[in-house]
């Protein structure tokens, strides 16, 4: 199991590690700049941990509507801290 340390380390990396969940895989493409593909990570799961990084996802993209719709489907509420913060809080809660 990796800590968020390593994980961060990871980004440096061209791939992820292939034994992250889907949930990390989504943050780590994220984190290297890639929303498109951390998108398309979660885009077609319905589980509440996908729907709320699928929720930071829009979010981040600045579609609030939308962003609260998953954050909904999460059973979450949008949070009032930055983006990043919010990043390091699901990376912590799914590693």
């Amino acid at each position: 199991m990796q800590t968020f340390t390593e994980f961060k380390a990871s980004l440096s990396l061209p791939k992820p590690d292939s034994g992250l969940s889907v949930k990390l895989k989504s943050l780590w493409y994220d984190g290297k700049g890639d929303w498109a593909k951390a998108h398309a990570e979660v885009d077609q799961l319905n589980d509440k941990a996908s729907a709320w990084v699928h929720a930071y996802l829009h979010r981040k993209e600045g579609d609030i509507w939308n962003a609260d719709y998953w954050y909904s489907r999460a059973g979450k509420t949008r949070p009032d801290v930055s983006l990043q913060e919010e990043w390091e809080q699901l990376v912590e809660a799914f590693l």
